[in-house]
Formats: C-alpha cells, sequence, structure tokens
C-alpha cells in the first residue's frame, strides 16, 4: 500500500517548475496523483508517444503528451501577486480553511 503526500497544490492552480530540465517554465496542473506524489503540468515535461500502424490508422501515429513530475520540483505562484509563494492557512469566520499566500497574505482558494 502507497503513502499518500500531502500536497498543497491543487487542480487549476498556477505552478513555477524549480529544477529539473524544464526550470523555469510555468503552466496550469492538470491532474494531481497523491499516491505517488507527483503532478502533471501543462505543458512541462513533454513525452513523445509513438503509436503501432493497425487497421484504422495504418501510417501509425506520434504524439506528444505532458508526464507526470515529483511535487517538490515545483512551487505555487500567487493568483493576486503573481510570485512564487509558500502556503500558509487560515480559517475564515464561516468554518472553511483556506490557502494564503505568505508574501501578499491574500487567500488563494475561490468562493
Amino acid at each position: 500500500m502507497k503513502k499518500l503526500v500531502h500536497m498543497e497544490i491543487r487542480k487549476g492552480d498556477t505552478v513555477f517548475v524549480i529544477s529539473g530540465d524544464d526550470k523555469g517554465k510555468s503552466g496550469k496542473v492538470l491532474r494531481t496523483i497523491p499516491s505517488e506524489g507527483k503532478i502533471v503540468v501543462e505543458g512541462v515535461n513533454m513525452q513523445t508517444h509513438f503509436l503501432k500502424p493497425t487497421k484504422d490508422m495504418p501510417q501509425g501515429k506520434i504524439t506528444r503528451a505532458e508526464g507526470p513530475i515529483p511535487v517538490n520540483k515545483i512551487v505555487l505562484a500567487c493568483p493576486v501577486c503573481h510570485e512564487r509563494t509558500k502556503v500558509s492557512h487560515k480559517i475564515l469566520e464561516d468554518g472553511r480553511s483556506v490557502r494564503v499566500c505568505k508574501n501578499c497574505h491574500e487567500v488563494i482558494d475561490k468562493a
């Protein structure tokens, strides 16, 4: 049984890559994989897949798709100040726990 990794990053967040071949790129999170501690980011870690020829597709095909990257190689981008940031948590008056940018102290979570 794999251990789930706690991630402060959610689907739809904008993130920056801080290490690896795609260092410096940014993109939107397409999906998270907590069981492996990885995420898939739009336009980052592009992988080539070669599809063999079949009856329906006699030419075959070459496709490119995003591959997962470890969550420790990325950092969250604040939607308000547009800078790299760490995340803190705050409990609102209605009892909801929200993520807060440590740079500008604005709430990151949407409604």
